[in-house]
């Protein structure tokens, strides 16, 4: 073999993915410009990894066919013809076979003849084999009569191929319609009326389930190669293409006979397979839809296939041997479980339970003991194994017992897990066996670390809830915390008891002694006081100013370590109330900006951190100055979300700078000479804050002055609409608004269009509107 081929399969064998679809087609391209002898390995290979691959195939037969190697070709043709039903490849297939008996006279006629009715009766359904119907008509027509009724004979069998071509949801069922138009005519326009009227209607139906038919088929990719599924967004668009595709054909839009109908579905699903190949939910929907249809036995060899394509799906095994007990046939169902238990070293925990129970469905209670004496042998046995059978005997052959006896020779072997205990407490639980419960318990309790001890002191504790006096009930609780406690950091906190213990013991079922509201509010308590704690600590360390550290704010022992956690680092608990140690009284820097910080900055962190500085302070020593201003005046609201119409009606009476037009590029902040209101005072109200009485009394001046301003605000079209004074009466702010309508402001080479319309209520009611554009 020439070094080339050699680098393509090392390059092939060098995949990450053997499914890789690129790879695959560079493969294939290059084997195109190799001689057969060299391309075949990579044909070969390729084919492996894609056996419905229809191109494949067909750029392999071909590659023979050139060198007219027949034996070869018709060996091709055998392996892939009826699971790739495709419209190339068949025609491929036609012409070999036209290329092969054109020479053998009557007999290559005949021959050829069949394999057109062998092709149509595979492809004839597809909605692109409008050609190969053509095609095949003008076959019969080029053959020779030499008498009269030879000569009736071809008419007749052109006539029903006509006639089955016409009633074909085909891209060429219009032009094959005018072809048997003309062809009728031709042979007898007598005859050819009666025809056409009765085939009229059968071609309007089939034309019209073609037009449907060609919506959900342009769905489909056809040049898909069959992969894995991988849950890529093409994937699921073709899986959805075919699924719609399917129940389209399965509903009969043509309202043709069963039998033909279901010729198309196993059409559909066969075609369906070539590209979702690795898909067993298409297996197992196509082998169930034949066994409703009544052929079992097809349905069988679909399953047979669907193992063939994928040999490791216990789903499909199973799905199988379900079909094959659900009609009695005992024998071939068994070697359908045992080829799942295999070797006994890969065999599964639930190929042993599986198994297990179709012997007891089967061939009786002694041969499912005797399978599970051997199965607790195996390496790979759990207590899965042992739960399974316990309850099999106790449910199904009512037999106590013995069901105690595989819990308790299982408990030896698995007193280390948790899930066993709680399976075999509940077990006891049916027996009403109170003390070997408790027993169970102790035991396990004795021998289980604390971390892992968690879910089986919770149903312990449960179950003294339910069944147990006062006295015990209290003492298994106080025990448990004692036991928990050392495995969080909470240490003595968790002994601590609260309201949450006694909704505990006072539930049942989804019954609560409490409304949702007070659950919410008791977790919320809990979670809070857990948190503190945790934070007091962590300031106690000596760790320095500013160096808090919050990662242990949330602590779950029995949380697994391949949990991601959030980084709470800088997390804080939100509380919108204002505390006192934060209130300060506002003050003025030298540029006449508002000291506003202590009114923004976190009340959270001021109270725990003391001093510390704060990231959120950081942050604001760097905003402007206006934009510190404006923040300073917005009033302390509950919850993240704030009422719009309260923060307006706040910002209509508080004195905000006005930015004054300048230069272009340049501009100068005005402040107001009224210190901004502390968020203390803002927060005098949750829902209808208060303003501050100097706010009142800038207020009370604008009032004495409102008329002369507003006569000012009609002359002055430069002035922006912060730097005018809110007017209180509605009406007489309307007609403002009427007589300016858009206003345009030009101020040195700097135009702005402004355009608007407001409505205002009560500054302290919140019913406020506004629209500006």
């Amino acid at each position: 073999m020439s070094s080339t081929v050699d680098k393509t399969m090392g390059d092939s064998k060098a995949m990450d993915d053997k499914y890789n679809v690129e790879a695959a087609e560079v493969l294939a391209n290059e084997a195109q410009h190799l001689p057969i002898t060299e391309a075949a390995p990579i044909y070969e290979q390729l084919l492996t990894l894609f056996p419905t691959a229809a191109k494949y195939w067909k750029q392999y037969v071909e590659a023979h066919m050139a060198v007219n190697n027949d034996d070869a070709t018709k060996q091709i043709f055998s392996r892939c013809l009826l699971n790739c039903l495709q419209i190339p490849l068949w025609r491929c297939y036609i012409r070999f076979i036209k290329m092969a008996n054109e020479s053998k006279g009557l007999e290559g006629q005949e021959e050829t003849r069949k394999a057109f009715d062998f092709m149509l009766n595979y492809v004839g359904a597809d909605i692109a084999s409008g050609p190969i119907w053509m095609e095949y008509i003008t076959f019969l027509k080029s053959l020779p009569a030499l008498s009269t009724q030879e000569e009736s004979q071809r008419m007749t069998a052109v006539r029903k191929v006509y006639q089955k071509a016409i009633v074909t949801p085909t891209h060429h069922i219009e032009q094959l319609w005018r072809d048997y138009e003309n062809f009728e005519n031709s042979v007898s326009r007598q005859l050819a009326k009666g025809l056409l009227s009765e085939y009229q209607p059968k071609f309007n139906s089939a034309r019209a389930v073609y037009r449907e038919r060609k919506k959900y088929v342009d769905e489909i990719d056809w040049n898909m190669l069959a992969v894995p599924p991988s849950g890529s967004y093409k994937e699921e668009v073709q899986w959805m293409g075919w699924k719609r595709l399917l129940a389209f054909e399965k509903g009969n839009p043509q309202r043709i006979d069963s039998a033909s109908s279901n010729k198309r579905i196993i059409f559909t699903y066969e075609q369906c397979l070539m590209y979702l190949y690795h898909y067993p939910d298409i297996w197992y929907d196509y082998a169930t839809w034949h066994a409703k249809s009544g052929s079992v036995d097809t349905a069988v060899k679909v399953f047979q296939r669907a193992l063939k394509a994928l040999p490791d799906s216990e789903m499909l095994r199973y799905a199988y041997a379900e079909l094959e007990e659900s009609r009695g046939a005992i024998q071939p169902a068994k070697k359908i479980y045992e080829s799942l238990l295999g070797d006994d070293v890969n065999t599964t925990t639930l190929a042993h339970i599986q198994f297990i129970r179709f012997l007891r469905r089967t061939e009786g209670v002694e041969a499912a003991r005797k399978y599970f004496l051997d199965a607790r042998k195996s390496p790979n046995c759990t207590y899965h194994v042992y739960v399974a059978y316990a309850m099999m005997a106790f449910c199904l052959d009512k037999d106590r017992e013995i069901a105690h006896n595989v819990f308790e020779a299982g408990l030896k072997r698995f007193m280390h897990e948790p899930l066993y205990i709680l399976e075999y407490a509940d077990f006891l639980t049916r027996l009403n066996d109170d003390r070997n419960i408790r027993a169970l318990f102790e035991r396990a309790l004795s021998s289980l670390p604390p971390e892992e001890s968690v879910e089986v002191w919770k149903r312990f504790a449960q179950f003294e809830q339910t069944y147990g006096d006062l006295a015990s009930m209290l003492k298994v609780e106080q025990r448990r915390k004692e036991a928990l406690s050392r495995t969080g950091e909470e240490g003595a906190s968790a002994l601590v008891g609260s309201l949450q213990d006694v909704v505990s013991r006072y539930s049942f079922m989804d019954l609560w002694p409490c409304s949702s509201k007070d659950l919410d509010h008791l977790a919320r308590q809990e979670w809070l006081a857990k948190n503190m704690n945790k934070k007091v600590e962590k300031l106690a360390l000596p760790n320095g100013p500013g160096s808090v550290d919050y990662t242990g704010l949330i602590s779950n022992s029995t949380v697994s370590a391949k949990v991601v956690n959030p980084d709470v680092s800088k997390m804080v608990i939100y509380d919108p109330r204002q505390k006192s140690g934060i209130e300060t009284l506002p003050s003025t820097t030298s540029s006449g900006v508002p000291a506003a910080y202590s009114n923004l900055s976190n009340p959270v962190a001021a109270i725990v951190g003391g001093g510390m500085t704060n990231a959120f302070d950081e942050i604001l020593k760097a905003t402007p100055p206006a934009l510190v201003a404006f923040l300073a005046s917005l009033p302390v609201v509950e919850g993240p979300t704030p009422d719009v119409d309260v923060v307006l009606s706040i910002c209509l009476q508080s004195d905000i700078p006005a930015g004054q037009t300048g230069k272009l590029g340049t501009s100068s902040v005005q402040l107001s000479g009224g210190p901004a209101p502390t968020t203390s005072v803002l927060s005098g109200s949750k829902s209808h804050p208060i303003p501050s009485a100097a706010s009142f009394k800038t207020t009370r001046d604008r009032q004495a002055g409102k008329r002369k301003d507003l006569d000012r605000q009609e002359d002055d079209e430069t002035a922006t609409v912060q730097s005018q004074p809110l007017p209180r009466d509605v009406f007489r702010m309307r007609q403002i608004q009427k007589s300016r309508g858009g206003t345009t402001t030009k101020a040195r080479g700097v135009t702005t269009s402004q355009t608007g319309s407001a409505s205002y209520g009560s500054a302290l009611s919140g019913d406020l509107s506004g629209s500006t554009g």
